[in-house]
């Protein structure tokens, strides 16, 4: 399978390159003012690597991009650039390609489709109860059962929002570029606020992923993702696995769930009506 896979965050967008299934390369774009142009070459020369159908009378490419979007302004972007450039289109999650979860939670429209992606992801590797964990803008902690269910999570703001925060509601806190402290007793300002966020970071994840234990009555597995999982991870004994780019690699999992279960269902409507192809015929 060809797929180009586009992650949509809040201050990036990850686009990945798959040629018969195997990742040739995955690229992270900053949303700063560049943004456009860069995702524009980037979209033309992941598209270029896609190879020509062998099988189609005129050369086009044997290929599909599929996204999953938090930010709908950048989802817009991402389909005029496609349209103008590629002449295609882009299967959103969510809209063209179905959750590719089953959850309980309210509304499943209103959680985020990387949220889904990332724990459909999960649960199709651990094949068991999992809580993901993603650390980038916000801090999403999530947990799928042992039946595959999502049943939600927790949101939080990530370091850089918590950082901006102090130092915009204070008088004298500066504002910080977050990295691990040195020790947990900050010797400066600085320093205390990183060792404040830091260690605030790890009690979070390790009391939530407790309390899940205590709904499951067992320790779930927990996967660790996100820019900021880098920063914590080997301070976190109890996390099995860190995956730095779970959500646009489980793209392509939805996508081949969402072309089997099709599949699926086109076979059944062939055993029930023999003459029917994938839809019924036409009322007079």
């Amino acid at each position: 399978m060809n797929l180009i896979a586009i992650d949509i965050g809040n201050s990036r967008v990850k686009v990945a390159l798959y040629c018969d299934d195997e990742e040739k390369w995955l690229r992270s774009i900053p949303g700063d003012p560049a943004l456009e142009n860069t995702l524009r070459q980037t979209l033309r020369e992941a598209w270029e690597r896609i190879p020509l159908s062998k099988s189609a009378a005129e050369p086009i490419r044997d290929g599909v991009l599929v996204a999953s979007s938090v930010k709908p302004v950048w989802t817009d972007l991402l389909e005029k650039l496609v349209r103008e450039e590629l002449n295609e289109k882009v299967l959103l999650v969510g809209r063209d390609i179905p959750l590719p979860i089953e959850t309980s939670v309210d509304n499943p429209l209103e959680v985020g489709t990387d949220r889904l992606i990332a724990a459909a992801a999960a649960f199709a590797v651990v094949e068991d109860a999992v809580v993901v964990a993603d650390f980038g803008t916000a801090v999403t902690i999530d947990l799928v059962d042992e039946s595959g269910v999502f049943v939600g999570g927790t949101i939080s703001p990530g370091f850089e929002i918590a950082a901006k925060a102090l130092q915009e509601n204070t008088a004298k806190l500066p504002r910080i570029t977050m990295a691990k402290p040195v020790s947990p007793n900050g010797a400066n300002t600085v320093e205390a606020i990183r060792s404040g966020l830091y260690y605030s970071a790890l009690g979070l994840l390790e009391t939530v992923c407790r309390k899940f234990a205590e709904q499951l009555g067992r320790w779930p597995q927990v996967i660790l993702t996100g820019g900021g999982a880098a920063l914590i991870r080997d301070d976190c004994e109890f996390v099995d696995s860190y995956v730095p780019d779970l959500t646009v690699r489980g793209l392509i999992i939805a996508y081949k769930k969402y072309l089997y279960e099709k599949a699926e269902i086109e076979q059944l409507d062939r055993e029930d009506n023999p003459k029917w192809t994938s839809k019924p015929p036409k009322k007079e």
